[in-house]
Order: structure tokens, then sequence, then C-alpha cells
């Protein structure tokens, strides 16, 4: 089943998308009366996604991620091996999350802004204290994030709130995937397209088989410090070929089962 949080002409909800494949025309948002994390109450209203808008699926009380969870990202980024450098925790405020379609706004001072796209984990009832076979029990689904860093500033600062946590540097979407058994998370391709002065150009191709950490031990990792609630987003990492974009591009990221989350560059 994916849910979704969507605009229509009589303004916002959640629904569920029905169909098959991810072309809009072939797909219809059904209204819910209530969120995804409980088992859906249909109101009986339906759209056809072309006719709608897609918003980021989650309004979660803060996005968790993982840094240098890729052996192959922390040797391009940080110039060091896994071994020196293991994953770290970040944090996301709620106010950088945006969704499909929706602009990445650079302000100027942020000047060498990376995409980075992630296989994200949707949480999908409190949790604290998981262990780590049983991280299915608490989790709704999976989407697609791209954990937007501005790179000058994350190096300059010695820390990474403000180079990840600027508006819009959260783009999550298109929807909530929640048969999560139909993953094979030691084998799921994960691809980043930058198109930049019409010219679009895969630059991620990789696989969550070169996580460090695996889906369980982050959840286990992150409970054991701090609550989870309905909602809250996971980022699991990023793959190697992260690379800076400027107003006028655009980053395509691709996950087989979940679909494609697409959003434009601009100038804030």
């Amino acid at each position: 089943m994916r849910f979704a949080r969507i605009a229509t002409p009589e303004g916002l909800t959640f629904a569920v998308i029905d169909g098959e494949g991810t072309d809009p025309k072939n797909l219809t948002a059904k209204q819910i009366a209530g969120t995804p994390y409980t088992e859906p109450e249909y109101t009986g209203k339906e759209w056809a996604l072309s006719d709608i808008r897609l918003l980021a699926p989650t309004l979660p009380s803060k996005v968790v991620a993982i840094g240098r969870n890729y052996a192959d990202h922390v040797a391009e980024v940080f110039k060091k091996s896994a071994e020196s450098l293991p994953p770290t925790l970040f944090i996301k405020p709620p106010t950088s999350v945006t969704g499909p379609g929706a602009p990445i706004r650079i302000p100027e001072f942020a000047t060498n802004v990376e995409f980075e796209g992630e296989l994200a984990v949707v949480i999908g009832k409190p949790c604290k204290n998981v262990s780590e076979e049983n991280w299915k029990s608490v989790v709704r689904g999976f989407t697609i994030v791209n954990d937007v860093s501005s790179r000058d500033l994350q190096f300059s600062d010695g820390q990474w709130a403000r180079a990840k946590g600027i508006d819009t540097f959260c783009p999550l979407g298109p929807w909530i995937e929640t048969d999560i058994d139909s993953f094979d998370l030691d084998d799921l391709p994960i691809k980043a397209h930058l198109t930049h002065e019409g010219k679009t150009e895969t630059k991620q191709d990789s696989n969550s088989d070169q996580m460090i950490m695996s889906v369980g031990e982050i959840i286990e990792f992150i409970t054991a410090s701090m609550t989870l609630l309905p909602g809250d987003v996971i980022c699991t990492g990023s793959p190697a070929g992260t690379e800076a974009m400027v107003p006028g591009d655009s980053i395509a990221i691709d996950i087989p089962g979940i679909g494609t989350l697409e959003n434009p560059v601009e100038r804030a």
C-alpha cells in the first residue's frame, strides 16, 4: 500500500495511492479520514493523481539521519576511511522537509550545495529501545529522501545542523510504501540523476549492499537514545556520487519499489 499526503481543490489530506506503476495518468488518490499510521478509513472521495499535487508524505517531529554509512561516500567527502570515521547521527529539523516537485531553495550563504539520494524509513508507532531484530515492528514503510547538504557550511561550522537543516533541504516522497517485506535491503539499487543546463547525467549509481550499518542496527542505535514517534523519518545514509547542484538544475532520485523523487533547484 502507498500512502501519500496531497493537495486537492478541497485542501490538504492523506490518501492511499491506487493503481499500478508510477505514471500519474494510471494512479488514483483515495482520501482517508485519518493518517497513514492506522488502518485506512476511506471517505469515498478520490482524484486522478494527475489532477492533484503530491506533498511530503509525512509531517515528522524530527528527521534523524545516519551520516557516513556508506564507505565509498566517506572516502569521497571526508577523504578518510570508514574505519577512522564511523557512522554518526544528526537531526534535520521538520522545517527542512519539502515535497516532490517543490524547489530546493539555496540561500546565498550556502556556496557548495550537494544532493544525497537515500532510502528513508518512516516510523509507524512510538518506540524506544527497539532491538535490531524487531525493527520491522515499528516501521510503517519506506520513502525516498534527498539529504541536501551545504558542504562549505558542514566543514566550516564543525557540526552539521546548519549545513543540512536549511529550509527545503529535506525533500521527501513521493509516498510511503508499506510493503517493506518486498524490498531486498541487501541488494537495493539507489540512483540519482542531475540535470544541468539541459543535460541529464546519472551521478549516484549504487546499492544498499554498501551500507555499513543495516536498517535494524540504525533503528536500535537511534532508539537507545531517543523516542521515535509516528511519522518520524530516518535517513539511512548516502552512497557515493554526490555532486554540487546550482539554481536552474534539477535532481531526480530513483529507488525501485518506491519510485522517483524529483525537485528543481532555485535561489532562495
